[in-house]
């Protein structure tokens, strides 16, 4: 399990390279997309805003800082995001990088690893496959890997944001959190311990921590969805899943439909651009799938933005 003073400590080194991300109060009855009951206010974490457009970066610069790197620098796989992160993670370390990513990665997060300057790779279906790639390239090169999730410095600097959400929010009952491999939930959680309920979110064609809730242990999960770039691991982590079932009080799922008209209700609403794999905590909000009690004030982490430019009017 990881502490509170271990995210404390971690938060300390990664500060002076990453963002503090703000929040926003917003009245989710703004959104377009609104059917039913009116929705109350709700939170946002706007992680899209952090260095290299989400999350990932604390846990890249967790990982760059707390262990040595070797002169064979960093690998990493990833659907996209977690590539960004360690990209430019190691750009700013001025460290070697090298990133394995799927087919299934969204242009922009490929074209934004090249531009960071990591040697990329582009091979097999999902994610699974880059990990793959990536290991291999560990034993013949002798890089450190970076992995994007199951990690104990990866976990550590996602938990950072659970930091900073608790000295942001001063109510803060339920947080809403994408599920992909793992590593936010379980930082997240990890730092709350209980003490806010934390829910995590799954497409419905990506349910790697429902599988495993269901089974009592990480287990294959499908792989599709819209936001299957970077909700889609195959499986949640080994790591992870002990603290998920310490701490993760919930999961719900929510399909594609919903996933794609809360990102276009951001963007519409309040104009705040999230990938598809972001805006999950607000299709549950808004397909019913997590449902406040009266006077429950819940928070909602916007994950990233690492997409194209919008490209039509008003629809990200």
């Amino acid at each position: 399990m990881i502490s509170r003073d271990d995210i404390r400590r971690c938060y300390d080194t990664i500060r002076p390279y990453i963002r503090r991300t703000p929040v926003v109060l917003v009245d989710l009855s703004d959104l377009d997309e609104l059917e039913g009951p009116a929705l109350p206010a709700a939170t946002l974490k706007l992680e899209q805003l952090q260095c290299a457009g989400s999350f990932k970066a604390r846990g890249a610069f967790t990982n760059l800082l707390l262990r040595e790197v070797p002169p064979a620098g960093v690998v990493a796989a990833s659907g996209g995001n977690h590539g960004v992160a360690v990209a430019y993670a190691a750009r700013r370390r001025g460290v070697p990088a090298k990133v394995f990513v799927p087919t299934v990665s969204a242009p922009a997060k490929i074209a934004r690893i090249r531009e960071l300057g990591a040697d990329l790779v582009v091979t097999g279906e999902r994610y699974a496959d880059a990990l793959a790639a990536a290991q291999d390239w560990v034993d013949s090169s002798g890089a450190m890997s970076v992995h994007a999730y199951d990690q104990r410095e990866t976990i550590l600097g996602q938990g950072t944001l659970a930091l900073e959400l608790a000295e942001q929010v001063s109510e803060l009952d339920t947080v809403l959190v994408p599920v992909g491999g793992g590593g936010l939930i379980s930082g997240i959680a990890s730092w709350f311990a209980g003490t806010v309920r934390v829910v995590g979110v799954e497409p419905d064609g990506a349910p790697t921590l429902s599988y495993a809730r269901a089974e009592g242990r990480p287990v294959d999960a499908p792989a599709g969805s819209v936001a299957a770039d970077a909700l889609a691991p195959r499986r949640v982590g080994e790591l992870v899943f002990p603290i998920t079932q310490s701490y993760v009080d919930d999961v719900v799922l929510v399909d594609d439909q919903s996933i794609l008209a809360a990102q276009r209700g951001l963007w519409q609403a309040f104009r705040i651009a999230a990938e598809p794999a972001a805006s999950v905590g607000i299709a549950a909000l808004l397909a019913g799938a997590y449902k406040p009690m009266p006077g429950e004030h819940v928070t909602v982490v916007i994950s990233g933005a690492n997409m194209s430019v919008l490209p039509r009017g008003d629809d990200p």
